[in-house]
């Protein structure tokens, strides 16, 4: 019970900062207490839906993502980069490939970064998800390394429940 009231702290906070950021009438009444109601509604339809947890509410693991989405984003540049050369060769000697990448993530929240990060990152695209692992079309077949997987999946389940798989 007090982490769920720590989660809806956190969620109240982030709600009312995204509000005020996103709202330029902070002076006027009932704006105001429009923005309040929208707050306390959004707040009470999440604990209703059963949301308010460590995975619905996951800004107390910001720094973690913070710090993933950083080594993400080079490697979206090294994948960048990767997939000019194979196009720009005079051949043009691509060969794509359908692979299945095993997913020992237990969390839906790490499941759907490992997925997304995956689908983010130019030259590979999640197609399906499915229990066990993901079915990943790739544009060569250096693009399906599962050593690359495995540590993508890592760093996103320490990312998301502050472990490595």
């Amino acid at each position: 019970m007090a982490g769920r009231v720590i989660y809806l702290a956190v969620l109240t906070v982030a709600l009312a900062a995204m509000w005020a950021v996103l709202s330029d009438k902070l002076s006027n009444t009932l704006i105001l207490g429009f923005g309040i109601f929208g707050i306390l509604f959004a707040l009470g339809m999440s604990l209703r839906m059963g949301l308010v947890d460590g995975e619905g509410v996951p800004f107390t693991r910001i720094i973690p993502f913070v710090r993933y989405w950083g080594w993400l984003g080079g490697e979206i540049v090294k994948a960048n980069i990767a997939v000019v050369k194979a196009t720009m060769k005079p051949d043009l000697d691509i060969q794509p490939v359908l692979t299945r990448v095993p997913v020992t993530a237990k969390s839906d929240l790490a499941r759907t970064t490992f997925a997304n990060s995956i689908t983010l990152t130019p030259g590979t695209v999640t197609v399906e998800v499915e229990e066990r692992g993901f079915l990943v079309h790739a544009l060569t077949r250096e693009f399906s390394d599962m050593e690359g997987f495995r540590e993508m999946e890592a760093r996103s389940v320490d990312a998301a429940e502050g472990r490595s798989s």
